[in-house]
């Protein structure tokens, strides 16, 4: 009788700043609800990742126990999943460089998130940028994955970790398991100012709400918040979307106002069913027209009350620095293991014992 296998699952997340209702509803859910999956668990802090934008070196520091701090008061739990940093790991990188060996260049210039990348930072166009695919397949090799939450705007950078691993095992012998997606369906977060576009920090800080915003500032940023003026949501969700056609849509300069106003008061009502508030959402569709100034002030209600203890978790891990960084070395140890066991196995199987 062969013994049951134990699924990996392996995800990371950049620290670029504060994290957002974006990053909220799109990957730390559901890294919160895989915990209660029977699996071995690897969530690491992306800082080398983070390194290939642009950044305040003087800052970075900072940015990483913040993500930290941040994980663990949205619910990660150190006693269930290994949480560490990126850098603390260096199989990581070694990992990543021996893959560059097998990796064509063709598929990499082929990588969609590149491309809008390189459009964001015209002046730091980098080959770390270029590479980073290669990394991320690093990162999640290492552990031998069988699963890797992504939603399906990153399905591409899967699979081309997936074809990584195929070209690693044809040249070397069959060895990396090929990852599967482990598919998350998330609402989409658009931005408080320009509902057209995914919330982002890099649409300005009036674009999005932080999960350590306090109620006052959640307010202000929901006050000023995009909508259309009628009161009336004329087209459904679906049609909306089918209307946008895409994340940079060309529309006319009518045609966008137009849109852009109905795809705001829909994330308003997003934002209210994120916070629970699924009744109220539903109750305030059926009663148009919308009275946006009161759904405005609901929302930030909502939003605040849902995370006034992740704030207060955060501001207690925060607050202890010793206590984060010593969870995070205890992580890094078990981590490291795991990936010195893959490294020294793949060493061997290129020729560099």
């Amino acid at each position: 009788m062969t013994e049951r296998k134990i699924p990996t699952i392996v995800t990371g997340v950049q620290p670029t700043g504060p994290s957002h209702l974006g990053h909220y509803a799109g990957i730390y859910r559901n890294m919160v609800a895989l915990q209660e999956r029977e699996a071995r668990r690897f969530y690491f802090i992306a800082d080398y990742h983070s390194l290939s934008e642009d950044y305040d070196p003087s800052e970075k520091s900072r940015q990483i126990m913040d993500l930290a701090a941040e994980l663990l008061a949205i619910g990660v739990d150190p006693k269930k999943t290994t949480l560490f940093v990126q850098s603390h790991v260096p199989e990581h990188t070694e990992l990543c460089w021996i893959l560059n060996t097998v990796t064509p260049i063709s598929f990499l210039e082929r990588m969609t998130q590149y491309k809008d990348k390189a459009s964001r930072q015209k002046q730091n166009i980098n080959v770390g940028l270029f590479a980073y695919p290669v990394l991320q397949a690093a990162d999640i090799l290492i552990y031998r994955a069988d699963q890797v939450p992504v939603g399906r705007d990153q399905l591409q950078h899967l699979e081309l970790t997936r074809d990584i691993a195929g070209f690693f095992n044809n040249r070397f012998g069959r060895y990396f398991t090929e990852p599967k997606p482990l598919l998350t369906e998330t609402p989409k977060i658009r931005g408080l100012n320009d509902p057209l576009k995914k919330m982002s920090k890099s649409l300005g800080g009036k674009s999005y709400v932080a999960l350590r915003d306090d109620p006052d500032t959640i307010c202000a940023k929901l006050k000023s918040a995009v909508t259309e003026t009628t009161g009336i949501l004329k087209y459904s969700e679906e049609e909306l979307e089918r209307r946008l056609g895409g994340p940079n849509p060309a529309l006319t300069d009518g045609e966008g106002t137009d849109l852009c106003g109905q795809a705001g008061a829909y994330n308003l009502l997003t934002l209210l069913k994120l916070a629970g508030g699924e009744r109220e959402a539903r109750l305030i569709m059926a009663g148009q027209p919308i009275r946006y100034g009161e759904l405005k002030r609901l929302v930030a209600e909502r939003l605040s009350d849902h995370f006034a203890d992740f704030r207060q978790k955060y501001e207690k891990f925060r607050e202890d620095e010793d206590h984060l960084k010593e969870i995070l070395k205890k992580g890094a140890e078990t981590a490291g293991k795991t990936a010195g066991e893959t490294l020294k196995e793949v060493r061997k199987l290129v020729g560099v014992r």
